[in-house]
């Protein structure tokens, strides 16, 4: 690159829980710069998680964090090409790009869901994923699968 490295944009806690991941998770949540509305989903579905885990004995937001936990890919692969051929080669993830694919993939699951608000489709999503169930948790053992797969490619990751 011939210019420094971008700052990186400092985040800011959410005003309910003082949580920084939370602020991230609303941030990519939201649309066309409509962050209250982005944050009123999240609190809504915080509170219909809490309705439907209360036999867990936890709070929501860390239902929310262990289910983040369990659809956050460890691995995944990046397609290398050597002489004439294209490999997939798996690769670890680094930290940041772990959090937002997590973020990413719970979102654009929960909006392919069927149901009345975004809300109520992202509380389902979370409780799938703290279940190990739903979209988000098969797209994060698919991408492990397919890097598990293609292990005998990993010399040529540099």
């Amino acid at each position: 690159m011939r210019k420094a490295r971008a700052k990186k944009n400092i985040v800011l806690p959410d005003p309910k829980f003082g949580d920084v991941r939370v602020t991230r998770f609303v941030n990519d949540l939201m649309y066309s710069g409509k962050k209250s509305i982005a944050f009123a989903n999240f609190y809504d579905a915080l509170e219909l998680v809490e309705k439907k885990t209360q036999d867990t004995g936890l709070s929501a937001l860390d239902v929310w964090r262990k289910a983040l936990e369990n659809i956050t890919p460890a691995v995944e692969v990046k397609s290398r090409r050597v002489g004439g051929a294209t490999f997939q080669v798996p690769m670890e993830i680094r930290p940041d790009r772990k959090i937002s694919i997590g973020n990413k993939n719970l979102i654009a699951f929960a909006r392919k869901r069927a149901g009345r608000s975004m809300s109520e489709k992202l509380a389902a999503e979370i409780v799938a994923a703290f279940n190990e169930e739903g979209a988000a948790f098969k797209k994060k053992e698919d991408t492990h699968r397919m890097a598990e797969a293609n292990r005998a490619f990993a010399h040529f990751r540099f």
